[in-house]
């Protein structure tokens, strides 16, 4: 299983963030779940609007809130406690459309970018045609 962090336009991740701010033994904890995600293993998420949120009962009620694209990808959007989780669910929503939105235009310019290659290779072929009946 691939495990990617969500980054903005300009290039942070909000995950990164919050895990950076994590104390040594919270930080031990999520790692594991990191590496249980990677290895492949079926972790129990609650699900939600497509956003998944791993609750590591520990601590404050540590959550991981993430998506999962297709089968071998999982997208991290960041974490929280039960304490801010309301307000963390939001923001991973809000992180979770706004990465389909990317996705989706991505694809789109792709698809139109190969389209116009196509049609240049195509123009070019025709010249040469051309020129050669000459």
């Amino acid at each position: 299983m691939k495990v990617d962090e969500y980054l903005l336009e300009d290039g942070s991740s909000p995950y990164k963030k919050w895990f950076d701010g994590l104390d040594v033994e919270a930080a031990a904890k999520v790692t594991h779940c990191y590496s249980a995600y990677r290895a492949g293993a079926n972790i129990g998420n609650q699900w939600f609007d497509g956003i998944g949120e791993y609750i590591i009962d520990w601590g404050p009620g540590y959550r991981i809130y993430l998506a999962q694209d297709g089968k071998d990808l999982i997208i991290l959007f960041g974490g929280g406690t039960k304490k801010g989780q309301n307000e963390d669910i939001k923001e991973a929503k809000r992180l979770h459309e706004e990465y389909k939105v990317r996705k989706a235009a991505k694809a789109k310019a792709e698809k139109e970018k190969a389209e116009k290659e196509k049609s240049s290779k195509i123009k070019k072929t025709d010249k040469k045609h051309k020129k050669d009946k000459r």
